[in-house]
């Protein structure tokens, strides 16, 4: 009975954990702190590698409505290169939590950074 118990526990920690984070297109999980929301309102989304401009201290990322689903206006993001976190997949990713004009994590494929 001690073993139905922990089970018991860990799906409801893991279903805790899913409702404030969710998968990415290509399946990787957003850390539970970048994310606040599931797939359809979640603060996290795959964004065009157009967007994201290298400057010599980070990366300049400007988001116009349809680069990302929080998006309903032009906004610009700097994130310094120490702050960028390693995408799960090819392609560049940005939560926006608590408002769209708010940059909370951002990755970068290997390859960019």
């Amino acid at each position: 009975m001690a073993s139905l118990a922990g089970v018991i526990a860990t799906a409801a920690a893991l279903q805790n954990v899913s409702a404030f984070a969710h998968n990415a297109e290509s399946g990787w999980i957003y850390p539970p702190a970048c994310c606040h929301g599931d797939p359809t309102t979640g603060e996290c989304g795959t964004i065009p590698s157009i967007t994201v401009t290298p400057q010599a201290d980070g990366y300049v990322i400007i988001l116009r409505p349809g680069d990302h689903q929080k998006v309903t206006h032009q906004n610009r993001y700097f994130v310094p290169y120490d702050s960028v976190i390693p995408s799960g997949d090819d392609n560049f990713h940005i939560c926006l939590h608590p408002t769209e004009e708010h940059e909370n994590c951002f990755f970068a494929p290997s390859e960019a950074m």
